[in-house]
């Protein structure tokens, strides 16, 4: 039996193997604990390169051990400030950017991404995506700021260009407990 697909970050991770490729740019907009930073480091390769964003020093050192222990270090650059302030740090065009919302799994539930600071990233992230370039946005309504997080985003999503911007949302119906949601926006226009 072939392997089935059971939540959106593994369809985020899939999405980010067809998309992603040796020499590329690509953004972890929050690096928690370095999980999709070290994925994107393994696809883009040594040519490549990531950034990744987070507030909490906890995160970025957290990210920075695990780069280590894979020798990707080199290849990322790890930034301690919000995403929102994306434009201040990259000026090249990105293929691919990530964020997995919510607040740091082991760390402090009251640290949490704020709809307002995670629209004006997305708003950012939309100007730096290539041609075909993909945002990826896994959304964890399951808290309340996560509640409040998911309204917004499609509320914004969902006003975008169709003719600039193709966005899908992606969700389990069936899972009880508010499952976490995908949103994916690919640039179809050149901007």
């Amino acid at each position: 039996m072939k392997n089935s697909i059971s939540n959106v970050v593994e369809i985020a991770k899939k999405i980010c193997q067809r998309k992603l490729s040796k020499g590329d740019i690509a953004v972890d907009c929050t690096m928690g604990n370095g999980n999709d930073t070290a994925l994107l480091c393994s696809l883009v390769g040594e040519e490549g390169r990531v950034y990744a964003f987070d507030i909490q020093e906890q995160a970025l050192l957290n990210t920075k051990k695990r780069l280590e222990g894979l020798n990707f270090l080199e290849r990322a650059t790890l930034i301690l400030d919000g995403h929102e302030k994306i434009d201040r740090y990259i000026k090249d065009k990105v293929q691919l950017i990530i964020f997995n919302l919510g607040y740091l799994p082991r760390g402090n539930h009251e640290i949490t991404t704020r709809s307002e600071t995670t629209i004006e990233a997305i708003g950012k992230c939309l100007e730096l995506l290539r041609p075909n370039g993909v945002i990826l946005l896994i959304i964890y309504p399951g808290h309340e700021n996560g509640k409040l997080e998911k309204v917004d985003i499609h509320e914004f999503t969902s006003a975008l260009n169709q003719k600039e911007f193709n966005v899908v949302q992606v969700c389990f119906t069936n899972q009880i407990n508010n499952p976490p949601e995908l949103i994916y926006i690919e640039r179809v226009k050149s901007n």
